[in-house]
């Protein structure tokens, strides 16, 4: 069946293809295309219950019409873009359950989709390979999808094969560190030399070889997705001090100094960002941080009733292979961390940030086995999309970002917020309780996905790691979630002990961190699976979407299966908790049905990994050359300031982001105050987004992030620490502008790095892991949870390395009382004063321009640029706590912060945000390019009435009168002039 555009219809899903595939054969004179659904129906069905269901069902009748079978392509070129058989096709499952339901089939029919498009051409038609590859490039993903060069109609459904259950073995014991080296990487199983030599040796000891089981169960395990065990590493850092205001850093709590003069760190990740949250709990009272590192996501107090759980994840090498299904899962499984937190928060919001090397890449730049950076970018915004829309979740804040070596590792962070009530924050399995999985079915997909995180890319990785990527289904997730909230509030109190989520290792992870200290036996072969045939290895990896993994009292079991049969929810019991061997130490058992599989200690599995010593090394960078100075001012003499900025404001990291942003869904749930785009006619930025976290009270929180990757090691002069503290700078200044609390202020980590395997990447972790500590010290900001995701890097076919920047994303969640006083960006009225709040300081006899957008747009050369800009974060708590208290006067009538591309652009940006025929303007005086453009911390923008000029007066912060706005529609920099329209056609084009 085809589900065409009615006559006179839009088609715009043809058009975008056609106009691509114009521009790639020209020779062929494409002028035009149409476009179908196509549904493979695999059922006897006669004439009528099809007619029914193609009008109920598959077309809409006022917009669509459908043809069974094929329609004939008059001539134009065809291409089809189909699933591969046991790849999730979530609009076919849904298609299969509304079918039977619609038609009163006992079993509904087999369903599979695709989309068929048609060319119409004048020219010569390109061959079929040539078609294909245009198909993989621009319509499809080969390593999920098939392409044909006509419309596919298959007799029967293929099947993915299959074997009986069995119990391989892995023969370890006598091999030599080279063997065990090839075996790891052969297998996947991306464990080092010494945590194979442990492996070898725990088995030697017991006197057995591993079942292939065993082996997969203990590299999921300790990979560095699950256990962290680069941030959690011994570190000696030799290089520069950290910025620690004079006092030795071996003073530092967990630091010592070796004999060399070296720092010798006993655990990275306690001793910074851990360390900072333990202290600054110890210095409030107020049981703000309710969970924090213990679980799937932190959890801060709302009020006396609710708290708030956050997490954002990263899924990036998915995403470089598929990048719909790897921003799709990446969304997906934050939201089930959210639900899997405690005894399940209710999901609120979502929240995405995307790295991507510029759209404009030329193809002849892109190494082989890369995808295009526009398609990548398309692709993974429809992903995140399609997920959060579906499931009726409104992603509410993010960040698009761009850089040349973002090429082959894109960067995808993923974000969720959830509501919980404060007796529902804590869970404990207990032995004897049911191991219960809820949702999706297992399949192949997604196998060696927490390995594979571990692995660096190339340009076979595609045909390599094929296996571990994934489709979600977002309605499975959506039923899963309401059954979920019905469990957890039934009537006498949840239905089960604790819950997590299936995400990287799947079962394996899931189960085995949950019995960690109880032991568990678990029968596979209970697990309800996509196919047939199946193996036990297979059903205990694969990272199939949609599940969750419950521990359930025996005598709930009927009842939580009651709810999962209205929910139309899977549920499937593998087993129970509460097993010991003959010590009396945890123990874990899997078995399908009578044949045991493997048995491994619990301590051996989450206290057996080796523990690293990491060496780290950092050059601090060559202090500025004399004559910089003058240089710098020769060089930016003469430039025009409303040049720049049009320059400026069409630069990717700055111009607008509305054709990403608004293929999301904002508002649904019908929380959202202050929305992403703001303004009259929603097209200014919002520094941060606002929700309401309960229906019935004003309470609620604004959240928003900050990223600075431009100021890492990627540029000279660049500094990961100090690129650190300015992430965690911007990301308090923007959810202080919209009217945040900083003293209720929680953030995020999210580090994404080149493999740490370099000292100096290694080093340029630990600066950044120490400004972690330092900046939220300084802001009293304790970081709640975070992840990392640590070998960013792509080796090309012929040999050279790609290294992404290190790039941290701190996102901040910022509590408020009363959300109805949230303040967005947008300009108000004319006659009202900018302006500009900054920290106290002097100026610099060189400007800070490493790494600006300025320097960017001007073409600066390395002499002129100066030192990347410095930032102070305690004098920026000093600057957020005094704009915080100004806000909350109800006063300030918009505030923005000043970061890319500088005050004039912050002040263009509130403007714009103005929107419509409103004629807003504003009169800045000259200061010189530095003092429009220049991207100095810790500075705010801010619109008030002329009475309230001297709102402000707080040591350490210094306030300067910019401006004023106007009503000619007209930006003044310095006695040039802009138009407010040409500053829009530059920022929106």
């Amino acid at each position: 069946m085809e589900v065409w555009p009615a006559g006179g219809e839009p088609d715009p899903r043809a058009e975008a293809a056609w106009r691509v595939a114009a521009a790639a054969f020209p020779a062929a004179g494409i002028v035009g295309g149409r476009s179908a659904a196509v549904y493979l129906l695999e059922a006897e069905l006669a004439d009528e219950p099809l007619e029914r269901l193609a009008r109920g069902l598959l077309a809409d009748p006022v917009v669509e019409h459908a043809v069974p079978g094929a329609a004939d392509a008059g001539g134009a070129a065809t291409l089809e873009v189909h699933f591969k058989p046991g790849v999730m096709d979530p609009t076919a499952r849904s298609t299969a359950g509304a079918a039977a339901a619609l038609l009163g089939l006992r079993e509904p029919p087999g369903v599979r989709t695709g989309v068929r498009y048609d060319f119409d051409f004048r020219g010569e038609a390109p061959p079929p390979a040539a078609w294909s590859a245009f198909a993989a490039a621009h319509l499809g993903n080969p390593v999920v999808q098939e392409i044909h060069t006509r419309p596919l109609h298959p007799a029967a459904f293929a099947h993915p094969g299959g074997r009986a259950p069995d119990r391989p073995e892995v023969p370890l014991r006598g091999l030599d560190a080279g063997a065990l080296a090839t075996l790891s990487r052969s297998a996947h199983l991306f464990l080092s030399g010494p945590e194979m030599a442990a492996v070898q040796h725990h088995f030697e000891r017991i006197g057995r070889e591993p079942s292939a089981i065993e082996l997969e169960t203990i590299a999921q395990t300790w990979s560095e997705h699950c256990v962290h065990k680069t941030l959690k590493s011994r570190v000696t850092y030799a290089g520069a001090a950290f910025g620690s205001s004079g006092r030795d850093d071996a003073e530092r709590a967990g630091f010592s100094r070796t004999a060399d003069g070296e720092i010798e760190i006993d655990n990275l990740l306690k001793r910074t960002v851990a360390a900072a949250t333990f202290t600054l709990r110890e210095r409030r009272d107020d049981g703000f941080l309710v969970s924090v590192f213990d679980d799937n996501a932190g959890i801060v107090k709302l009020d006396e009733q609710h708290g708030v759980a956050i997490k954002v994840e990263t899924h990036n090498h998915p995403s470089a292979i598929e990048p719909y299904g790897g921003a799709a899962t990446g969304i997906g499984g934050c939201i089930r961390d959210i639900l899997g937190t405690g005894l399940v928060a209710d999901p609120l919001c979502n929240t995405d940030v995307f790295a991507v090397a510029p759209g404009d890449t030329p193809a002849a730049e892109l190494p082989a086995g890369v995808i295009a950076p526009a398609r990548t970018l398309e692709r993974i915004t429809a992903g995140v999309r399609d997920y959060g829309n579906r499931m009726g979740i409104p992603t509410i804040n993010g960040a698009v970002l761009f850089h040349r070596d973002y090429v082959a590792n894109p960067l995808v962070f993923a974000g969720c917020v959830g509501l919980i009530p404060l007796d529902k924050c804590f869970g404990a399995v207990q032995p004897g309780d049911r191991i219960v999985a809820l949702g999706g079915r297992t399949g192949r997909d997604g196998i060696h996905g927490a390995t594979f995180s571990s692995a660096e890319l190339t340009d076979t990785h595609a045909e390599e790691f094929g296996h571990a990527v994934q489709i979600g289904n977002p309605i499975t997730q959506k039923q899963v979630r309401d059954l979920l909230l019905r469990a957890r509030d039934a009537e006498g109190g949840p239905l089960f002990s604790a819950i997590t989520d299936c995400g990287a290792g799947g079962f394996s992870s899931a189960i085995g961190e949950m019995g960690e200290k109880v032991g568990c036996h678990v029968d596979l072969s209970n697990a309800p699976t996509k196919y047939a045939g199946m193996s036990p290895v297979e059903v205990w990896i694969s990272e199939a979407q949609e599940r969750m993994v419950l521990s359930v009292p025996p005598e709930k079991v009927a009842a939580l299966q009651a709810l999962a049969d209205e929910e139309g929810v899977e549920l499937s019991d593998l087993g129970a908790f509460g097993l010991l061997d003959e010590g009396n130490a945890p123990l874990l058992r899997l078995s399908w049905g009578d044949m045991p599989v493997g048995e491994l200690p619990m301590s051996l599995l989450h206290d057996g990994v080796p523990s690293i010593n990491r060496g780290a090394s950092w050059t601090a960078p060559p202090t500025t050359p004399a004559g910089t100075a003058d240089r710098q001012a020769a060089a930016l003499r003469g430039v025009d300031p409303t040049d720049t900025l049009l320059k400026l404001l069409a630069h990717p990291n700055i111009a607008s982001k509305h054709r990403t942003v608004r293929q999301y869904d904002h508002e649904v749930q019908a929380r959202t105050v202050v929305k992403p785009l703001t303004g009259p006619v929603g097209e200014g930025h919002s520094d941060a987004a606002v929700i309401r976290a309960k229906p019935d009270a004003h309470a609620g929180f604004a959240i928003g992030c900050g990223v600075a990757p431009w100021y890492s090691e990627k540029t000279p002069g660049g500094d990961s620490y100090t690129a650190t503290l300015h992430a965690i700078d911007e990301a308090v200044r923007n959810v202080v502008c919209t009217g945040g609390d900083p003293g209720r202020t929680a953030i995020l980590d999210n580090f994404c790095w080149p493999s740490c395997d370099d000292p100096d990447s290694m080093g340029s972790l630990v600066r950044a892991a120490v400004a972690c500590h330092d900046g939220a010290i300084a802001h009293g900001t304790p970081f709640v949870s975070g992840k990392d995701s640590l070998h960013n890097q792509f080796t090309t076919e012929d040999g050279e390395l790609i290294a992404i920047p290190p790039t941290l994303l701190v996102t901040a969640l910022s509590l408020m009382a009363d959300v109805r006083h949230a303040v967005t960006t947008d300009a108000k009225e004319a006659g009202n004063v900018l302006l500009l709040v900054e920290p106290e300081a002097a100026e610099p006899e060189v400007a800070p321009l490493a790494g600006t957008h300025l320097a960017e747009a001007l073409d600066l050369a390395g002499d002129t640029l100066g030192p990347i800009p410095p930032c102070d974060p305690e004098a920026g708590h000093r600057v957020a706590l005094a704009v915080a208290a100004a806000i909350a006067t109800g006063r300030v009538r918009a505030a923005h912060d000043a970061s890319e591309g500088g005050v004039a652009v912050a002040v263009a940006e509130m403007l714009l945000g103005a929107g419509g025929d409103r004629g807003l303007g504003a009169d800045l005086p000259d200061g010189g390019i530095v003092a429009l453009f220049g991207e100095a911390a810790s500075r705010y923008v801010l619109e008030v009435a002329e009475a309230d000029a001297d709102l402000i007066d707080a040591a350490g912060v210094r306030v300067r009168r910019l401006g004023v706005t106007t009503r000619d529609g007209r930006i003044t920099l310095g006695g040039t002039t802009l138009p407010v329209a040409d500053a829009r056609a530059a920022w929106r084009g």
